[in-house]
């Protein structure tokens, strides 16, 4: 082979049909896999700490590697994966990345890939839609909420505060995603200029004690021009009063952002509109696409309703682009993300959107509220304490008591179990088990399983 980065057709077809069978197989075993396994775990991290061959191995023997690896460690893609925010994996998303690797686009720039560029650019017209936007507003795909977060900071942040910014305040709570503090960071802000404002016994930002901080910072000479708003806490999927502090924003001149990527698909919902009354004020919205609207990870969203201030935040010219056209009915995504060269995104949303419609999505999300509502029910019937009803798919609970090693055993044991993995928190530096159902492969009889691996709390 006198090039041997470019293989035959007939090998090429022979690596693609192996991979392809590996991942049907996977992905039709999912609902049987233990939900973690680290058996042999450390032995296969060990011998993968190797240097770089000089010289090539069959794919046959590679693609056995990779599949150790899968089935190592957590099964995120799994059933019973009820930790952190569980996404899922959709299997035209999986098409459609290795279809968009394949093709290689460029799609930062419209006029290099016109077809693709206009297939992200709808889909972030869909997800501003969503939220009743206006035709001014724009988006980009980013590689999840972490990116996007801090995209919004700095839009903000570019629209409100001068150069010297130092003095600029953002308002979050102690429920806020760490991913915004770690934004404003590396956005350039002291630590101390995010402030927590206090919350209600819902773990939501109280309204008026915004009004009182806002008012407070001005006095001291200090320049608030962010809160952070909630639609779906990782802790508890707690959503703030969107509405209330919609109001407040907009009465103190400050941008409102709100952190969605965990709920922001609920918006789909009648009862997630009913939750996030007021998000469609918000100036910028943030969204996992990856959480749910079960997508591969690696996929999240920023919605700004004026989208030239995202632009005007991201733009900056170079000498070698002059060749490159202006955006017309198509953006330059280049011009409002930090990203110059990135994947192409937007194929792994459009392809399960158009293949499936959204009201498979819709039917999917009510499926999850109805069994939060109904694992909360059975929970409290249980005799745990479980203090905040869901919002949305999120349960946190404990054994009653002031001893959290209880409670800690508890999720030893249930993790232990090999079904189901939950994963844990502190809130009011209580130690709380979460339960968190989203992914679009977990149903009833999974979570009757997880009930009855918990038990009652005084049951060994």
């Amino acid at each position: 082979m006198p090039y041997p980065l470019e293989p035959t057709p007939e090998d090429a077809r022979a690596m693609g049909m192996a991979a392809l069978e590996f991942v049907q197989s996977y992905v039709n075993g999912l609902a049987d896999r233990p939900a973690s396994d680290f058996d042999g775990a450390a032995e296969l991290a060990a011998e993968l700490r190797e240097p770089a061959p000089e010289e090539g191995q069959p794919f046959a023997k590679l693609l056995d590697v990779v599949a150790r690896g899968a089935t190592t460690g957590v099964t995120t893609a799994g059933p019973g994966y009820l930790a952190y925010i569980p996404g899922g994996g959709l299997y035209a998303s999986v098409l459609a990345d290795f279809v968009a690797a394949a093709a290689n686009k460029y799609v930062t720039v419209w006029n290099l890939a016109p077809g693709f560029s206009q297939i992200e650019a709808t889909v972030l017209r869909w997800l501003c839609d969503l939220f009743g936007y206006p035709a001014s507003a724009r988006g980009v795909l980013t590689s999840g909420g972490s990116l996007a977060n801090f995209s919004a900071i700095v839009t903000a942040r570019t629209a409100l505060l001068p150069e010297n910014f130092l003095d600029g305040i953002i308002y979050v709570t102690g429920q806020t995603h760490a991913s915004c503090a770690k934004s404003a960071m590396l956005a350039g802000f002291p630590r101390a200029n995010v402030r927590a404002v206090p919350t209600l016994n819902t773990l939501t930002m109280d309204p008026q004690a915004l009004d009182a901080l806002i008012d407070e910072d001005r006095r001291a000479g200090r320049r608030p021009f962010l809160v952070i708003g909630n639609a779906g806490t990782t802790n508890t999927g707690a959503v703030d009063p969107l509405d209330a502090l919609g109001a407040t924003a907009r009465r103190h001149g400050l941008w409102f952002h709100v952190d969605g990527a965990y709920g922001g698909p609920f918006q789909l919902t009648e009862r997630g509109r009913t939750a996030f009354r007021g998000i469609e004020t918000a100036d910028s919205i943030t969204l996992d696409p990856h959480k749910a609207m079960f997508l591969p990870y690696g996929t999240g969203a920023l919605l700004v309703r004026d989208g030239a201030r995202l632009r005007a935040a991201h733009h900056v010219g170079a000498d070698y682009l002059q060749d490159l056209s202006a955006e017309e009915d198509i953006p330059n995504f280049t011009e409002y993300s930090p990203e110059l060269t990135r994947r192409f995104r937007g194929l792994a949303l459009w392809l399960p959107i158009k293949l499936h419609g959204l009201a498979a999505f819709r039917a999917a999300l009510d499926e999850k509220l109805d069994l939060a509502r109904y694992a909360y029910e059975e929970l409290v019937a249980a005799g745990f304490e479980v203090p905040w009803e869901p919002r949305l798919s999120t349960v946190a609970f404990r054994v009653p008591g002031d001893d959290d090693r209880a409670s800690q055993e508890l999720l030893r044991r249930v993790n232990a179990g090999g079904r189901v993995f939950l994963s844990s928190t502190l809130v009011g530096g209580r130690f709380f088990l979460r339960l968190s159902i989203v992914s679009f492969r977990t149903h009833r009889d999974r979570v009757e399983e997880a009930l009855q691996a918990i038990g009652h709390p005084h049951q060994p």
